[in-house]
């Protein structure tokens, strides 16, 4: 097992690993809406928030040598569902080719860290080298 933390990541709001790897698996740790420049701060809004959590993912797939393109399974939480799931959609989705969309959870939560609205997490697998 790798246990990863990325040089120039998102900075762990809590007792965490941005990545653990097992058997060609990468477990990746939810992500926040907030960015390495300004940690704790968040921008307005359900698609900014999205864009910031998708932009912090791909720092540490990439930190891993690997891409959204590797992403088996997604996990969603939002704390304002109701009110931001459709917007949440359209954000999230224009990351990932219309065919080639990861199986995700998408979950109502009473709170996130640094009152967030959305925090998502990822499996990937690394590719089989022949």
């Amino acid at each position: 097992m790798l246990f990863h933390m990325i040089a120039g990541g998102p900075r762990p709001v809590a007792p965490f690993s941005h990545a653990v790897e097992s058997g060609g698996f990468v477990f990746i740790t939810g992500q926040m809406p907030d960015t390495p420049a300004a940690p704790g701060v968040l921008p307005d809004g359900i698609a900014a928030q999205t864009g910031n959590v998708m932009e912090n993912l791909g720092t540490v797939l990439r930190g891993l040598g690997l891409g959204l393109e590797h992403v088996l399974v997604a996990r969603a939480y939002l704390a304002h569902f109701r009110e931001d799931y459709d917007a949440f959609n359209a954000a999230y989705r224009a990351y990932f080719p219309v065919d080639r969309l990861p199986a995700r959870t998408c979950i109502g939560v009473t709170g996130l860290a640094y009152d967030a609205r959305v925090e998502i997490d990822l499996i990937a697998r690394r590719p089989r080298v022949a």
